[in-house]
């Protein structure tokens, strides 16, 4: 499967309806989870709910430098009346990407979307390669401390 732009697109709208603002990450932590074990890729979580899933190098490029995508899961819920179970509403507009009374959760929203499109991927030639996501980017940075 080629990492397209609708493939990013697609995974960016099944992250929009988990709400995900600092400190309520677990739902968007088990998704994560859920996608690696649908890909059969190990992948850790720890207690802040920060994620980080590995996939292994392409044949023949075990000895390449690793890549790391480093990312994260928390978005900052502007004008959101329900931030802990809303989902996002997005909609296009004049050919721009938007949302419905809040922020669009692109900060990093569209970021994972493409890590996760890339791990997907069977068609790119990498070395070893780890997508760290972490928690509360947005409101203090424990996430990434843990």
């Amino acid at each position: 499967m080629t990492p397209t732009t609708e493939r990013v697109f697609q995974i960016f709208k099944e992250l929009n309806q988990i709400p995900r603002p600092s400190h309520h990450e677990e739902r968007v932590a088990d998704y994560l989870c859920q996608f690696a074990e649908r890909l059969h890729l190990p992948y850790k979580r720890d207690a802040e709910n920060c994620v980080v899933i590995s996939k292994p190098a392409t044949p023949g490029h075990e000895g390449a430098e690793p890549i790391v995508l480093l990312n994260h899961m928390d978005m900052v819920c502007v004008g959101m009346t329900d931030p802990l179970h809303a989902p996002i509403e997005a909609y296009v507009e004049d050919g721009w990407m938007k949302a419905r009374g809040t922020s669009l959760g692109a900060d990093n929203g569209i970021g994972l979307s493409m890590a996760l499109a890339v791990l997907e991927n069977d068609d790119i030639v990498h070395g070893p390669l780890e997508v760290i996501t972490t928690t509360n980017e947005e409101d203090g940075m424990s996430g990434p401390r843990s």
